[in-house]
């Protein structure tokens, strides 16, 4: 087994392929874990605007209502023993979007937006 000598200060610590390997897919993944991130962050600060959330209507499911405005910034989630109610709230500076959910669907929306 061939090893690789690393100098930490006055030790002389030695590395094998094994090791040096695992380090370079954990590095691999950790780059990867970050890409990912970044991505989602990107998608999910979508700028809000009228014509989007116009284009929410009432009974609409979360998955539709997040493909048109993105993620939530806020969600409030409320299990009653009849009836299911989600609050998904859109902040952008100083204007929002609150979309209220009754059963996973869309029950009402107000939107504080100028554009």
């Amino acid at each position: 087994m061939q090893k690789t000598p690393i100098l930490a200060g006055n030790l002389d610590l030695t590395m094998t392929q094994p090791l040096k390997t695992s380090f370079r897919v954990l590095r691999l993944v950790s780059m990867v874990t970050i890409l990912a991130f970044t991505v989602a962050a990107c998608n999910s600060a979508k700028r809000l605007k009228n014509a989007n959330v116009n284009e929410v209507t009432e009974g609409m499911s979360k998955k539709q209502v997040e493909s048109i405005l993105g993620l939530p910034t806020t969600v409030d989630t409320k299990d009653f023993v009849v009836l299911k109610k989600t609050v998904y709230v859109y902040d952008q500076g100083k204007e929002s979007v609150t979309i209220v959910f009754k059963d996973d669907k869309v029950q009402s929306k107000v939107s504080t937006l100028s554009d």
